[in-house]
């Protein structure tokens, strides 16, 4: 009896130790942007040049961009206020370059990036950005397109246990 239980215990640590499975998680952000690049709700707003931009959020929204004439095609800039240091992941509906500063001007590099999803053939564009607290600025292109959809979902990959 008690090498069973032992032999249980032992099986239940181990696969408690390998269900830290990075790719659950994001399967089930990448299901919640494409629900959101799909379905919306979807909020029109016009990039900008230079500068900041208006706001775009990690509400549960598609914000449907409309993007400027810059050197190279098109492209532009939003705004995004980050309320807590996370990874966060920028899905686009087209494939289109996404650069990410924070307010001083410095470039935040982006952990990873894909041009598809597994979950979604509606992703075009899959961007995880570790950000912390501020007003960071998303810029755009230059590309061919005119407007790009953006939803912005937290990772969850680096959550902690409580």
């Amino acid at each position: 009896m008690k090498k069973s239980l032992s032999a249980v215990l032992l099986s239940a640590a181990l696969l408690s130790a390998c269900g830290d499975d990075s790719s659950k998680p994001s399967s089930v952000v990448d299901e919640e942007g494409c629900e959101h690049l799909q379905k919306g709700p979807g909020v029109s707003l016009s990039a900008v040049r230079e500068g900041t931009g208006p706001a775009v959020s990690n509400d549960h929204k598609r914000y449907d961009i409309a993007l400027q004439e810059v050197a190279g095609g098109k492209g532009g800039a939003v705004s995004f206020a980050v309320t807590a240091a996370e990874d966060y992941v920028l899905f686009t509906n087209v494939d289109v370059p996404v650069t990410v500063t924070t307010s001083g001007g410095q470039v935040v590099e982006a952990e990873a990036h894909a041009t598809s999803s597994e979950s979604c053939t509606d992703i075009r564009g899959r961007h995880v950005v570790p950000l912390g607290v501020g007003t960071h600025t998303l810029t755009f292109g230059p590309t061919t397109v005119g407007q790009v959809s953006l939803v912005i979902e937290e990772s969850g990959e680096h959550e902690h246990a409580h």
